[in-house]
């Protein structure tokens, strides 16, 4: 969806990447900010896609997409990973998890199921030489496939991705993207237990082509019961929706919020609520507060309201009309209102993502750069009582 990245040289870049997110991992006892991929290093131009979870063992796994020979969603494009045992100080050496020859491997979206401990990881798939606008329009030698790897090691083995096309995807779609971020496991109601994943897609219709943007994009759910062993297709959210993510809201009965990326073109993002797992979906409506410049966020509950705790979620995206000032905000009440606001990083930022560890730590990791937001995949601890004091 970008256009192929202007580069300065290697020195230069890291030259600048150091000044904006020294890498700290191996020199201080609780770093806050790190490059944890940056462009042009370990045999990838650049990196995109970010996501990252906490395992049952509390290990962080930050994944991301390899692109090889350009900037573009489409090429040659592999799924990587790293993995930090203690906490996010240091980091193992990025591992390829799905390399297909010269063909695109994207859209990494994990889910971390609680009951198993397996990471389960859904992913899409095409053709190196197939374009995203060939796809959609049905001009693409092949089209987009669903895929899954588990992990049942905490992250440290993948076996060879499986194909689950035929039970995710609708032969008439064309484009189709897992995430981009991460999928949630639904800890109450009737469906408890099942692993959800936000997904993506374009579809024919001339009546819904928006005058900007990707033309028939919709938001859709695919799910599964039985702990990532099979997956079907959820509802579907339309029109001029796209990449989203998806959070459990706090009555008990397992209700799912939808926040989505809009080309309704009124610069913020649109959610839509489903109140039975995801096979269902409301109309999409705006939400106002949520200032986008049409990009990816991420969304997370940070806290139940149980006990004396406060409900609270999180959210992280640009906050601009432009891909820049990338922004975390807390909600008290579900998503109605957002008191707290505070920036990360005021320059070029695009996709996002947010997971937590076991001590209420708050750990992002986002696209950022100097001179355009795709230089680097940067690694951010935040404390939770010094974002959440400001209340």
């Amino acid at each position: 969806m970008q256009s192929r990245i202007n580069y300065c040289s290697l020195i230069s870049l890291v030259t600048l990447l150091w000044t904006a997110f020294p890498v700290r991992a191996q020199t201080t006892a609780k770093p806050d900010t790190m490059a944890l991929f940056v462009s042009g290093t370990d045999g990838y131009m650049s990196y995109r896609i970010p996501a990252i979870v906490t395992t049952i063992k509390g290990t962080l796994l930050a994944f991301c997409e390899g692109r090889k020979n350009n900037a573009a969603d489409a090429g040659d494009i592999d799924i990587l990973v790293k993995r930090s045992t203690d906490g996010g100080r240091t980091w193992s050496a990025q591992q390829v998890i799905w390399n297909d020859s010269t063909n695109t491997c994207g859209n990494p979206c994990p889910v971390v199921d609680e009951i198993t401990g397996a990471i389960c990881l859904l992913m899409t798939h095409n053709l190196g030489d197939d374009k995203e606008g060939d796809i959609i329009k049905k001009l693409s030698r092949s089209t987009r496939t669903v895929w899954i790897s588990r992990s049942n090691d905490d992250g440290i083995t993948w076996p060879v991705p499986e194909d689950i096309t035929a039970t995710t995807k609708k032969k008439e779609w064309g484009w189709y993207a897992t995430g981009p971020g991460i999928g949630i496991q639904i800890k109450y109601g009737a469906h408890k237990g099942r692993l959800v994943i936000p997904c993506d897609y374009s579809y024919d219709d001339s009546t819904s082509i928006p005058k900007q943007g990707h033309p028939n994009m919709g938001s859709h759910s695919i799910y599964s019961d039985d702990h990532g062993a099979t997956w079907k297709l959820g509802g579907t959210i339309t029109p001029k929706m796209n990449e989203c993510q998806l959070v459990e809201v706090a009555d008990g009965n397992g209700t799912l919020l939808m926040n989505m990326r809009s080309y309704f073109q009124h610069n913020c993002r649109a959610q839509s609520i489903s109140y039975d797992g995801g096979i269902t979906w409301t109309a999409p409506v705006d939400v106002p507060a949520l200032v986008e410049p049409v990009c990816q966020a991420s969304i997370i509950r940070y806290a139940w309201p149980v006990k004396k705790a406060k409900s609270c979620v999180l959210f992280l995206n640009p906050a601009s009309a432009k891909r820049m000032n990338m922004t975390i905000r807390a909600s008290y009440d579900e998503g109605q209102t957002w008191p707290v606001i505070r920036t990360l990083y005021a320059g070029p930022s695009a996709y996002s993502c947010m997971t937590l560890l076991p001590d209420g730590t708050i750990n992002c990791l986002y696209e950022a750069g100097v001179k355009n937001p795709y230089e680097t995949i940067v690694f951010e601890k935040l404390k939770a009582k010094e974002l959440l004091n400001n209340k």
